[in-house]
């Protein structure tokens, strides 16, 4: 599924299931807490800190699952198209960062 459709299902379900979007500071928070959930795994499963015992089953995909769907959200709700702005972005990135990390003694 392309992002533009990704928009579109969760339009759909959020119509169907959701009554209505949330507001976009309800939203914004909601999204700051998801990505604090990654962060979590992240830095307990592949970072320095321990794991606790809670969190060995905690599914990064779920979570990173939960910041895609208040991002699309976010999206709908501003009016934002975000096909057209990743692919706009890929095509900076592209341009300016073409050499950029092939010229990174850091990266070898």
């Amino acid at each position: 599924m392309d992002i533009k459709n990704a928009q579109l299902e969760v339009d759909k379900w959020i119509k169907e299931h959701g009554v209505r979007y949330f507001n976009e500071l309800t939203n914004m928070a909601q999204l700051t807490e998801e990505v604090g959930e990654v962060a979590r795994i992240i830095a307990r499963r592949y970072g320095e800190q321990s794991e606790k015992e809670s969190d060995k089953n905690k599914d990064l995909g779920e979570e990173l699952s939960d910041v895609l769907f208040v991002l699309l959200c976010l999206a709908n709700q501003t009016g934002v198209d975000l096909q057209a702005s990743f692919d706009a972005k890929m095509d900076l990135k592209t341009k300016r960062d073409h050499d950029r990390h092939h010229n990174n003694n850091k990266l070898h």
